[in-house]
């Protein structure tokens, strides 16, 4: 069984930083990518990093280019974002997902989000940042 388990959320002052990690168990590194995906009020849930165990760029939403940095740590299973100067509008819960490609998977039923092609997610971490 594929479990993922974020850890790191909080609350944090403007301008703060805080890491996300995520512990992905049962899972196959093989041809994969892995991201984070967000949820703020009265938004719609938008994925924000990706990165593929392959030669994939990683990829950025715009608005947290340059201020967030996701990796994996395939001795340890674990996929971080790191993010620094973080903002209000950075507020949000925050999802880690995963895909594996070429499996045929059997997703778990009512998603929080849209979680496109990714099969797997976790249950989410709350970020807070205030002025």
């Amino acid at each position: 069984e594929v479990q993922l388990v974020e850890s790191g959320g909080g609350s944090v002052q403007a301008g703060g930083s805080l890491t996300l990690s995520c512990a992905l168990t049962g899972f196959e590194f093989g041809d994969s990518t892995v991201g984070w995906y967000r949820h703020a009020p009265g938004s719609e849930c938008k994925l924000i990093a990706h990165l593929s165990a392959s030669d994939l760029p990683t990829y950025y939403e715009d608005s947290v280019k340059g201020r967030f940095n996701i990796s994996l740590d395939n001795a340890k299973h674990t996929v971080s974002l790191q993010m620094d100067d973080l903002k209000p509008e950075d507020t949000a819960v925050y999802y880690c997902v995963a895909v594996t490609y070429g499996v045929a998977v059997r997703r778990a039923e009512g998603p929080p989000c849209d979680f496109a092609f990714f099969d797997y997610w976790g249950q989410g971490t709350q970020v807070t940042v205030f002025s």
